[in-house]
């Protein structure tokens, strides 16, 4: 990462731009805080890779508008530790200081980093010991560091601003010019009844009244500050929540993901189908001309092992067929390539996806229609905002999200993504199995005397559509997922973080055609993916075990009766018979944030039966 005033400061992973510090994203490095700038800011010159992935970059366009050209990967250069001030230290995400107020170590010292009172201290050879110092005492390297203040302000419209030091401490009243503040702290818990603000004029103040029902008075109205998007200000004056540096509800992402489904049959075809919004422009050429310039482009790293003659056939294939694609009627629709992709009777092999087709294992014939191993997967998401405070509804309420942070100041004309590659395995319920098990009275009477009650009451409380409910087999196979993705992680030796989930459940009653499958992959940012561990457990005879114990572990949680018995209509859940000791997983494995899932349509509980799917068990 490089500052604005180019200093490198620190290293992240390409990967944690998505997921952990993306745009708008506070850092928290060894001596400094940082926050990730605005599109606008970032330099990408040939260091940042295009990501050709048509259907998330139409999805991302549905949200963001048709200005979107194309989606990038961060900009990276390989490091070279035998060239410590190449071309490679300069290439990174640009970052701003934040908070911009600090405290001396030493003296406990408040105050502004531009105020004169702190300068920076580089090290172009450690970028972690990047920091700001105080002459209070010493010189050089034995200067005190100033560390960065432990508290800033948000809103619930994902604005972000430096605490109000001088207004808290002297609650509102203009404080007296040439005062210097200080934060001492009394005590080792680090609580903020413990943290003390006082201003040399006398007057003090502990941080116990930023939070709570106390701050209502001691604070301001937000300002409508975007510190990722330096000047840009917006009409705000919702109330401020303190919130504690380097808390977890500071940043949430806005995300799309899309798996890489296959456009031809074999893996040359399927690449020019890929960079076919690139390569058609040179169909119109002379062919000479044509095979020596589309040697020149990017995508020809990719297509250049088949040569220039069998790539310009395909390319004259493709062009005389193009016309009679079949396009789906909602381009943003993400699901449903993927479901007749892992729905085809045919196996597939082609770059970036593979197919295999196992045998349903014997114990869950009369359920499970089709089990599809996946070798191969590309995975490609895409962050198109954030929200702070609250995490974003998951698709519950509509895509116009007032809380949704902008990434750049004006529209943005591409998005920053991760590429992962991994594997996994896809399960086809039978339609026939769970339509019937849908249309029971049981079940019927479930959804409409307390899951359904609890999803209104929550959107209630959110003032958002209720229009969101994904129905009863949506929270059934949600279900499912979990308990075999616990199974799988004691198993296959990786952490149950690093399995995700895609669930597919559409009822015919949408008016589409149903769907009723849940992938469960793992996937990595390296070019070789994973290492097949969960493709061996999804075969028939070992799977066929795996689902078993789930089930069997499903009936019983050691919160009983408490988790079976919840009743999600009391505080507006988005769960049944569900808790962490149970069915909660971490927010890089669940799609929808460990709502929508309910034991008792697995199984019988102790606190309700006659609901289940898996009714042998």
């Amino acid at each position: 990462m490089t500052s604005p005033v180019q200093h490198r400061v620190g290293a992240l992973r390409p990967n944690q731009l998505l997921h952990t510090y993306g745009v708008g994203a506070m850092a928290d490095l060894p001596s400094l805080s940082v926050i990730m700038l605005g599109l606008d800011y970032w330099n990408l010159d040939q260091s940042s890779t295009p990501i050709q992935e048509d259907r998330l970059l139409a999805a991302v366009r549905a949200k963001l508008g048709h200005q979107v050209s194309h989606l990038r990967l961060p900009p990276y250069l390989p490091e070279n530790s035998a060239d410590p001030f190449g071309q490679w230290t300069k290439v990174g995400v640009p970052v701003a200081l934040f908070p911009r107020w600090l405290r001396c170590s030493r003296c406990n010292q408040l105050g502004e980093a531009e105020g004169g009172l702190f300068e920076l201290d580089p090290d172009p050879f450690r970028p972690d010991a990047v920091r700001y110092v105080h002459r209070c005492f010493g010189n050089g390297r034995k200067r005190p560091t100033a560390l960065p203040a432990r508290f800033v302000l948000a809103c619930e419209h994902g604005h972000l601003d430096d605490f109000p030091w001088h207004y808290y401490t002297h609650r509102g009243l203009p404080p007296e010019t040439g005062h210097p503040l200080k934060m001492t702290e009394s005590g080792s818990t680090g609580e903020a009844a413990s943290v003390l603000v006082s201003c040399a004029c006398g007057t003090g103040r502990t941080m116990s009244e930023a939070f709570g029902e106390a701050a209502a008075a001691s604070l301001p109205v937000c300002r409508g500050r975007h510190p990722h998007l330096p000047g840009v200000f917006e009409a705000c004056g919702l109330p401020v929540r303190t919130l504690v540096l380097g808390a977890t509800n500071s940043w949430f992402p806005m995300q799309l993901r899309a798996f890489t489904v296959p456009k031809a049959d074999n893996t040359l075809a399927h690449l020019v189908a890929e960079f076919w919004t690139t390569l058609a422009l040179y169909t119109q050429v002379p062919e000479a001309t044509a095979k020596e310039m589309i040697q020149n482009l990017q995508c020809w790293l990719e297509l250049e092992p088949y040569g220039i003659d069998r790539v310009w056939k395909s390319m004259k294939e493709h062009a005389a067929h193009s016309g009679k694609e079949h396009r789906s009627a909602d381009p943003a629709d993400l699901q449903k390539p993927e479901w007749d992709a892992f729905t085809a009777n045919d196996q597939v092999d082609v770059a970036d996806f593979t197919t295999v087709h196992e045998k349903v294992p014997r114990n869950a014939r009369s359920w499970l229609r089709r089990l599809v191993l996946i070798p191969r997967l590309r995975e490609v998401a895409a962050l198109y905002g954030f929200t702070r405070i609250d995490a974003p509804e998951w698709e519950v309420q509509d895509t116009e999200d007032q809380r949704q942070a902008p990434l750049s100041a004006g529209d943005p004309t591409w998005v920053p993504c991760a590429e992962m590659r991994g594997e996994g395995f896809f399960l086809r319920f039978d339609e026939d199995r769970i339509a019937q098990w849908e249309r029971t009275d049981a079940v019927r009477q479930r959804e409409l005397d307390h899951l359904l009650p609890a999803h209104r009451k929550w959107c209630a409380q959110r003032e958002v559509d209720p229009g969101g409910w994904p129905g009863m087999r949506y929270v059934l196979l949600h279900t499912f997922a979990h308990v075999l993705i616990r199974e799988l992680a004691l198993e296959s030796g990786y952490s149950a973080a690093g399995i995700g989930e895609r669930i597919y459940a559409r009822s015919p009653r949408s008016g589409e055609a149903p769907m009723a499958g849940v992938l469960l992959y793992t996937a990595a940012p390296d070019s070789e993916g994973t290492l097949g561990g969960l493709v061996s457990l999804g075969r028939a005879e070992r799977l066929g075990q795996l689902i078993d114990r789930a089930l069997e572990a499903a009936q019983m949680c050691s919160s009983d009766p408490l988790c079976s018995e919840h009743d999600p209509r009391e505080h507006g859940r988005l769960y049944g018979a569900a808790c962490h000791a149970c069915l909660f997983a971490a927010e890089t494995t669940c799609e929808r944030g460990n709502q929508y899932l309910d034991r008792a349509l697995l199984v019988d509980t102790l606190g309700a039966t006659g609901h289940s799917f898996f009714t042998d068990h």
